[in-house]
């Protein structure tokens, strides 16, 4: 289910109620556990050593492990309660360029919505979007605080949950001071601008994705799963080798590309 949020937007003075309604939505196919001689899916009880057999959702209490099976239990009521309305609010504390951010802080995306004072949502919008800035704020989202990036996307306003600067672990990779070959060096680049191009996300497919609904559909209509074709790829172990063929299949495959958009012009 997509997540979503009631909250407002603060800058300086103004105060703009929105609703945030999350940007992605689950696409993964998801199986469950059966159980192998009968087909029958696996059951999960919540349970415990000293509890009934059955437990309903309102036995059930959220608790925080300060000792080894020692517990102090709080509930939402108190968690709320701790809330002050600056923590409700997004309240913007400064505006910074977006390439100024390091793309790992990024976390969820949520479009964002006016909840009432849209001249003063779309004031905030346009002046964000003129000056391709983002506005970074922190509020409490449910039962989290989370540092904010509001930015406009196409003339819509979309807020980014940030992770904090001791939630990203260091890189476990040494940087290495070998000298690179500027032949070699060259061939890259040239291979890296015959691959350049607009980036357009609506070229990637999720295709492992139907090639499993395609499975299923199979085993639905009592067919085997046929196995999928391995295509032999070339061991170049010369890098220069490597590099110089890489080069000149690109090179080939834009003449080609010219000759039919000729041919088809």
């Amino acid at each position: 289910m997509a997540q979503s949020f009631k909250t407002a937007i603060s800058f300086g003075l103004v105060y703009v109620p929105v609703s945030l309604h999350a940007c992605v939505k689950n696409n993964d196919i998801s199986f469950n556990t059966l159980y192998k001689k009968t087909g029958q899916r696996i059951k999960y009880n919540k349970t415990c050593d000293n509890c009934p057999s059955k437990l309903s959702q309102d036995d059930l209490v959220k608790g925080y492990q300060y000792q080894k099976d020692r517990y102090v239990i709080i509930s939402d009521e108190e968690l709320e309660k701790i809330k002050t309305n600056k923590d409700k609010s997004i309240i913007i504390k400064q505006f910074v360029k977006l390439d100024r951010i390091d793309p790992i802080y990024f976390n969820s995306a949520y479009f964002v919505q006016p909840a009432g004072a849209e001249n003063a949502f779309n004031l905030i919008l346009k002046a964000i979007e003129d000056e391709n800035k983002v506005g970074i704020a922190k509020a409490v989202l449910g039962t989290k605080e989370q540092i904010i990036a509001i930015r406009a996307i196409n003339k819509k306003m979309v807020l980014y949950t940030m992770h904090f600067y001791d939630q990203i672990q260091s890189n476990p990779s040494k940087h290495t001071e070998e000298k690179v070959n500027p032949e070699e060096l060259k061939l890259a680049k040239s291979i890296i601008n015959a691959m350049s191009g607009e980036f357009d996300i609506r070229k990637y497919k999720n295709e492992y994705r139907e090639k499993v609904l395609e499975a299923i559909d199979a085993k639905l209509r009592g067919q085997k799963i046929k196995p999928a074709e391995h295509v032999k790829t070339a061991q170049i172990m010369n890098l220069m080798d490597a590099l110089k063929k890489s080069a000149e299949s690109f090179k080939s495959g834009k003449k080609n590309n010219k000759q039919r958009s000729k041919k088809s012009g």
